[in-house]
């Protein structure tokens, strides 16, 4: 690779995106790579006033990172840093995912203002959260509680919350403790009660896939337990057919041992005359535990499409396809 070549780098204009792109960019200066960032604006950060989605809708996937990937085509920048948890499972075509580095807290927390736990919030206290997987699993513990939209920054949702708008957020824990605001985190919410996003804490430097130099210099960033976890969650989610805003929840983890187990989580509200019902669907199997007599190893992406097809098996299909069924009719 050319000692002088200048790597762009692109980001969103997020205050988050912007100091997770600064944390991967001081890693590459630090391999001896001159790096410039470009920030480009995405749909997704062209509106915060309305919820992302409607409840039950499982599309709008792609929405923070396409104008990224477009830049990335066009040669306009070298690099994108992304959140992988926003990234479609179809991966676009002359695009690599090079590098993971070490993943964050991969879990939703509570940032508590009238109590410190969900299960201490008084019946009706106000939940903000925009995602309808967060949005279906609070309803599963809590149907007591209302959940209302919220959006915009993170600092602009915390000052909502200190203002008296809700009495408590879900937002994801890495989000939080990369923009130096952990200490107001109130509750872990941890699988099995409460399942994080596909990938979620985990971000991912994408580059084209004919740039082998670049990919080559950055090879080092990658932290290879972290990259075998998010590959198989995400191959779940790709043989589930699911998008990145479905009620799909996962965690995929490596153990003293390196054996990486992944766990599956399926979620659907079903309204009803009396406010409605959440069923759910787990599975969780570890890389191996089926491989008696197979010769060669178990991959993340084959970890991941077991475990989809053991939430299948239970219902997944016929669940997400009402998810679709009620987002495609009126709102």
């Amino acid at each position: 690779m050319d000692s002088n070549r200048t790597i762009r780098v692109g980001t969103r204009g997020s205050a988050l995106a912007v100091t997770q792109t600064g944390w991967v960019v001081d890693r590459m200066r630090g391999l001896g790579l001159t790096v410039e960032v470009e920030t480009i604006t995405t749909r997704g950060d062209s509106g915060h006033e309305g919820p992302i989605f409607r409840p039950g809708q499982a599309g709008g996937d792609g929405v923070f990172v396409r104008e990224l990937e477009q830049a990335l085509l066009d040669g306009r920048i070298d690099a994108a840093v992304h959140s992988l948890k926003d990234l479609p499972t179809a991966e676009t075509p002359g695009l690599d995912l090079a590098c993971v580095p070490e993943r964050a807290l991969p879990f939703d927390v509570l940032v508590g203002r009238t109590a410190a736990t969900l299960a201490g919030l008084p019946a009706g206290a106000v939940v903000g959260t925009s995602s309808i997987r967060r949005v279906v699993q609070v309803k599963s513990l809590r149907s007591d509680l209302v959940v209302r939209p919220v959006r915009g920054n993170v600092d602009t949702r915390l000052r909502r919350l200190d203002e008296g708008d809700y009495d408590a957020l879900i937002l994801a824990g890495a989000g939080l403790e990369r923009l130096g605001r952990g200490g107001r985190i109130s509750e872990v919410l941890r699988p099995d009660a409460f399942w994080p996003a596909v990938a979620q804490g985990a971000l991912v430097v994408q580059i084209r896939s004919d740039d082998a130099p670049l990919r080559n210099r950055i090879s080092t960033l990658d932290h290879p337990p972290s990259h075998a976890a998010v590959r198989a969650e995400r191959a779940c989610l790709a043989a589930l057919a699911g998008g990145c805003l479905a009620p799909i929840g996962g965690w995929a983890r490596t153990d003293a041992s390196g054996a990486l187990t992944l766990g599956g989580c399926v979620m659907e509200f079903v309204p009803d005359d009396a406010g409605g019902m959440i069923h759910r669907l787990i599975a969780e199997h570890t890389a191996g535990d089926h491989a008696a007599g197979v010769s060669k190893p178990e991959t993340p992406e084959s970890l991941g499409e077991r475990v989809a097809a053991a939430l299948l098996k239970q219902g997944a299909a016929e669940m997400l396809a009402r998810v679709r069924s009620r987002d495609a009719s009126p709102a």
